[in-house]
């Protein structure tokens, strides 16, 4: 490898390699298993590997892209465009060639294996009372001896048969307002929407006669490393159709401070990534209208739910203040707007938008619409409720007291900064076993319900490949390596001389766990890293410690219950994450799945206007602490580095799991478990 060699690195998949100069994107993205699509031979004809490259400081990557990273754009480029349009920004990879350290985003249509959104909507019984509803009116002719205008006549008669009072309309519908009177022979259905902080109602929508037609809404849970919808109908609150795509963002920096970076040291940064989450809630809610086979147009509102910077970032507001003490947010409050505001124009262009209050500077809209969703200040019971991404919102409380925090996890739970770690896709890993005698691994992976021991397997997985390990992979195989007597308490992975397997392979000073081997072959080989095992040490530590820390704060030392909600809840299992000591030891059948919380959240904040008051007023008696300030969240996170943790007894755990007693560091096995210092 030369020195001059480029640092190419890839989002979403986070990986990367150095290539000599003048390799093409697609050659460097194929020698890294990237999943860019091309079906043309790289000769610029199918345009399946567009990607988008990224430019100025990554301080997370350790990369600083200059504007000739990339060789110039070609006539190859520019033929196509000109036959078939490009988006903005984006090159294509055959053509495209590395001529310096780049970041380079492939985008969701690029991706042969598509990302599996795992934030479906959860089914719920909800109360609707919507602020946007259609109401059919009778109208009073026009009276030569009554000189009032139509729009007059029309509020008349929707206070006097609906108590519509106060009623205002913009110019697009006083345009339209005659045509469909007269057509609906004074008789028409209106789309009216009052919203919290709307003076009046105002009219988005009118048809002539009795419009049987939809109304409807999205939900949207606008995380920083994917975007979930849920289109509902506005009449009864049923899911039609959801779906979700990857944060674009994500090509900024994985985690949210690293976009925060990116703001402070580019000008315009910010600017650029609105942009670009933007685009992207357009182009989800046009897939979703035609995955549920409607016309966008008859969306007609947008309730968002987000943490702090993607609020900012969603609103247009630069998130530096939220980089630096004392966290400030532009403002707390919930908000109400016009859709076009925010340039959502692939929605009906009289839309509204609803965005619910944050809590604090680090504790957001999504931590809100948990509490809407889950109701913590309604237990009898002590609960925990952990939302799980890059970024933890943790909630501990009960009808008396609600406390809550943010705890900064990091993107390895999401299959991010580990060696083998993918999005999740087909083809993944996301179960794994180990026989605690034999050591041998068995595995699942997205698309498949076979397990790679069974019959049928490798049928099964012909058309994906075994192409990775994705977050709840990552975390049954590093709490696997600990039940099967690989891992010691301190996360070192043993020798084959230790553990008695080859499995255990050497890594210059370390050891790795090999899960699949499919070198010989050409395919993958995954394995289980030293520094895997300390990326998720460093994430399920974080996270414990925010959990600890409330749990200090309110005065107890155990908890009732544990909620998982997110992703992360619904596909890894109480006794992994127990293991690991991600979460408080209770009872397992105490630990509960919540699903999308944060989605349920929207959905009823978007179905129920009386309960955005309700979330508004409780959000004001929810407790925030600072984890950035406390010191004993350091103290909590350096005895939770252990697995399952250095102090803590877990009597629960230890009653239906006995995990073995090794230690492999340097000292032996009668050093307990202590490293070296470096």
């Amino acid at each position: 490898m030369s020195s001059q060699d480029a640092l190419v690195i890839f989002t979403p998949s986070g990986k990367r390699g150095r290539f000599a100069l003048g390799t093409p994107v697609l050659t460097a993205a194929r020698q890294l298993g990237v999943d860019l699509d091309s079906v043309c031979g790289g000769r610029g004809i199918c345009s399946k590997c567009q990607i988008t490259p990224s430019y100025g400081d990554f301080p997370k990557h350790g990369v600083s892209v200059e504007s000739d990273a990339l060789t110039e754009w070609n006539s190859v480029e520019e033929r196509y465009k000109s036959k078939r349009g490009m988006a903005p920004g984006r090159r294509l990879g055959c053509q495209a060639q590395v001529m310096g350290d780049v970041v380079i985003d492939v985008p969701p249509e690029s991706q042969v294996h598509k990302q599996v959104i795992r934030k479906s909507a959860t089914q719920r019984d909800i109360v609707m009372d919507p602020a946007t509803r259609l109401l059919y009116v009778e109208v009073a002719e026009p009276d030569m001896h009554e000189p009032t205008g139509d729009f007059e006549r029309l509020a008349t008669a929707l206070d006097t048969q609906w108590q519509v009072k106060d009623l205002t309309a913009g110019l697009p519908l006083m345009r339209r307002l005659q045509p469909a009177l007269r057509k609906g022979e004074w008789k028409v259905t209106v789309a009216i929407h009052k919203g919290n902080h709307d003076a009046s109602p105002r009219i988005l929508d009118i048809f002539p006669g009795f419009y049987e037609g939809g109304l409807y809404g999205l939900a949207i849970d606008l995380g920083s490393t994917t975007i979930a919808a849920h289109l509902c109908d506005l009449r009864d609150g049923s899911v039609l159709a959801s779906s979700g795509l990857m944060n674009p963002q994500i090509r900024f920096g994985e985690d949210l401070m690293s976009r925060v970076s990116y703001a402070m040291m580019n000008p315009g940064g910010d600017v650029e990534m609105t942009r670009a989450v933007r685009e992207a809630i357009n182009a989800l809610a046009t897939s979703i209208a035609t995955e549920a086979n409607i016309d966008p147009a008859l969306i007609y509102e947008v309730v968002f739910v987000c943490n702090p910077v993607m609020h900012h970032l969603l609103l247009g507001i630069d998130p530096v203040e939220l980089g630096q003490a004392p966290f400030a947010l532009a403002t707390s409050g919930s908000m109400s707007l016009d859709a076009k505001e925010l340039d959502l124009t692939n929605i009906n262009t009289a839309a509204r938008v609803y965005i619910l209050p944050c809590i604090a500077g680090h504790v957001g809209a999504d931590a809100a619409a948990v509490a809407l969703s889950e109701e913590p200040n309604k237990s009898k019971d002590m609960v925990l409720i952990v939302d799980v991404g890059t970024n933890a919102e943790i909630l501990l409380g009960n009808e008396t007291r609600v406390l809550a925090c943010s705890s900064p996890t990091g993107p390895a739970f999401e299959g991010a900064q580990i060696s083998s770690g993918q999005r999740a896709a087909p083809g993944a890993i996301e179960r794994v076993e180990i026989d605690p005698v034999t050591k041998e691994p068995r595995f699942k992976v997205i698309g498949s319900d076979l397990w790679s021991t069974d019959a049928g397997f490798d049928e099964a997985t012909k058309q994906t490949g075994i192409t990775g390990i994705c977050g709840s992979g990552i975390i049954e195989a590093v709490a696997e390596l600990r039940l099967a007597g690989l891992l010691d308490p301190g996360g070192l992975i043993g020798s084959p001389d230790q553990t008695g397997t080859a499995r255990c392979s050497p890594e210059g000073r370390t050891h790795s766990y090999i899960l699949h081997d499919a070198s010989a072959t050409g395919g993958a080989r995954i394995m289980v890293t030293q520094g895997d095992i300390r990326a998720i040490q460093l994430a399920k530590s974080a996270l414990y410690a925010g959990a600890r820390l409330l749990m200090d704060e309110m005065g107890i030392d155990h908890v009732d219950r544990v909620t998982l909600a997110g992703a992360f809840g619904a596909h890894i299992s109480p006794k992994h994450a127990m293991v690991l000591g991600m979460i408080p030891d209770v009872p397992l059948d105490k630990v509960t799945s919540a699903g999308n919380a944060a989605g349920t959240g929207a959905r009823i904040a978007l179905c129920n206007i009386g309960l955005r008051n309700q979330i508004e007023a409780t959000v004001h008696n929810i407790h925030k602490v600072e984890t950035a300030i406390e010191p004993r969240f350091q103290e909590h996170f350096v005895a939770a580095n252990a697995i399952p943790h250095k102090t803590d007894p877990f009597p629960n755990l230890n009653s239906i799991v006995t995990l073995p007693d090794v230690s492999f560091n340097a000292g032996g096995a009668g050093s307990e478990g202590r490293r070296r210092r470096r």
